[in-house]
């Protein structure tokens, strides 16, 4: 439950390196996750998922820009019955490949130091001037992430399953039109047991906004309750890296049950998996010692039995259902291992309501873990910390211990609203799929809290204002909105109607009203700057 108390504290980047740990490889720092009914015209059938990483991107960070890690997985996970264990994982796979270009140097071909020798794109192939280039695949994986069910994720044109990653944004010279460039890297995809989806892996415009150096100079603004757009937006000329899937609702809810929870990961120590073999180098068909435990038939001239996907039974070797299949090329390997570093969920989670000892541990625990960290929400500090600040100010921290309001917004979901049955408590968004979207200039920025209930807490859309939504559930607006439901009234949280704010506006005009939603990310040059 180490949940994100609504403690939206100011800053809405959600996760930019919030833990001592993860701050040593900012590869796979993941800053945000988001999770929403598709609002692009004509998509309202589909959900849409993003996982940004590697946070503070200046765009003009060369040479070497901000590649992927290719001993890294960065992995997906959907819950679908509430029992805070995945069901279903999407799994990204990155590769580098250096080209090794070179020049005539003298009457000597020496290489170059650069990634580029020349314009790129507009296609996704037009890469023969790019020196580095960068290329992904995606399993999904159903069960367990590292012992279910793995199938790959294919091209629609084509039934490739490798896909190219577009280079980060160097600027106008190497790239002209990096829109039209980046746009050939969305990719229709059939993804299998699902159908068609969409999916996209690269550099955006980091859609926050916050007032990141004052916040965490103990909330150094003048007036949490002034103007909403008063502050800097400390994120404004920052980038980000997106990992963007567009799936079919039918694809990821259990029957009968709408409501569907989802976090990101990512870990490191997998290793590239070359094709036809395992992050180790390994048979693909290879199952853990002692599996399958069900006897396995006597082969035949025609026949020869080979364990299945999940390694619980024996197929044919031409069977689709095969290990190492479904007859793919290259053929879908088995769910990558590695030691999770970067977990994340809500927003502000690790940054404000974790406590500084236990934020390299949230990281690495999975969410039915998180009972052992239940405190952080039940007896959040934030609160306190804000009275203590602005208590001259009139504000005062709820009073309702255990935070049972709290509970419910970040660790169970909202009855009514965004809570599964029978649900395990534990950190995660949760979105009710059966809410129909909004359309990107009719949201509310405040999400369920403005009357919008296709917005946060159900679900993230990359223009909900999560920082003030959380920073006025923290300081009690549940208890007035659901007087006695969690065991508080308006009494118990003074405070609990007044318009915090950390001053960094956001709302959907932020966004793009298309997949892949965020904005294409700001050029590394001409320098504008005087």
């Amino acid at each position: 439950m180490a949940l994100v108390l609504a403690a939206g504290v100011v800053g809405q980047g959600s996760s930019h390196r919030e833990a001592p740990g993860i701050s040593k490889t900012p590869k796979l720092d993941g800053t945000d996750f988001y999770m929403f009914r598709s609002y692009e015209a004509g998509r309202a059938g589909f959900v849409t998922l993003i996982a940004n990483y590697n946070p503070l991107q200046d765009a003009y960070g060369g040479p070497n820009y901000f590649a992927l890690d290719p001993d890294a997985v960065y992995e997906i996970h959907l819950d679908n019955n509430g029992d805070a264990m995945e069901d279903i994982t999407f799994q990204f796979r990155p590769k580098i490949t250096v080209k090794d270009l070179a020049v005539d140097a003298g009457g000597m071909m020496v290489p170059v130091p650069l990634i580029n020798i020349g314009q790129i794109g507009p296609g996704a192939a037009d890469t023969g001037n790019l020196n580095r280039e960068e290329t992904y695949q995606v399993n999904i994986i159903r069960g367990d992430r590292r012992a279910g069910s793995s199938f790959p994720i294919t091209n629609v044109a084509g039934g490739g399953s490798v896909f190219r990653k577009p280079v980060d944004n160097i600027g106008k010279k190497s790239l002209p039109s990096y829109d039209t460039y980046a746009r050939n890297h969305i990719y229709d995809v059939a993804i299998p047991g699902c159908g068609d989806g969409r999916m996209f892996v690269g550099q955006r415009k980091d859609p926050f906004v916050v007032n990141l150096g004052e916040t965490f100079d103990l909330v150094n603004v003048t007036n949490p309750l002034g103007a909403e757009n008063a502050e800097k937006d400390d994120l404004a000329d920052k980038n980000i890296t997106s990992f963007v899937v567009e799936v079919p609702i039918a694809c990821i809810v259990a029957p009968g049950q709408p409501i569907v929870g989802g976090w990101t990961t990512a870990s490191t120590g997998a290793g590239v998996t070359p094709a036809g073999t395992t992050p180790g180098g390994t048979d693909p068909t290879a199952c853990p010692s002692g599996q399958p435990s069900a006897r396995r038939p006597s082969d035949s001239s025609a026949i020869k039995w080979v364990p299945d996907q999940s390694c619980q039974g024996w197929v044919p070797n031409n069977h689709p259902n095969r290990r190492g299949g479904p007859g793919s090329t290259p053929p879908g390997p088995p769910a990558a291992a590695g030691t999770q570093v970067s977990r994340l969920g809500a927003p502000l989670v690790n940054e404000v309501v974790i406590g500084l000892k236990d934020k390299d541990l949230f990281n690495s625990a999975k969410p039915t873990q998180d009972s052992a960290l239940a405190v952080y929400v039940t007896n959040p500090t934030l609160p306190e910390l804000l009275e203590i600040l602005f208590g001259g100010a009139g504000v005062r921290a709820p009073n309702n211990f255990p935070r049972l309001d709290l509970v419910a917004a970040f660790l169970t979901g909202i009855s009514g609203l965004n809570q599964p049955p029978s649900v395990t408590p534990s950190e995660m968004l949760r979105l009710n799929t059966d809410i129909a979207p909004v359309a990107r200039g009719s949201q509310s920025r405040l999400g369920a809290l403005g009357g919008d209930n296709a917005g946060f807490p159900n679900g993230r859309r990359p223009g909900d204002d999560v920082v003030d939504i959380e920073l006025r559930v923290a300081m009690g607006a549940l208890c007035h909105a659901f007087p006695g439901a969690f065991g508080c009234g308006p009494a118990d949280a003074p405070s609990g109607l007044l318009p915090f704010t950390d001053g960094a506006y956001l709302d959907s005009t932020f966004t793009d009203a298309t997949f892949p939603y965020l904005r294409t990310p700001l050029p590394g040059s001409p320098n504008t700057t005087p």
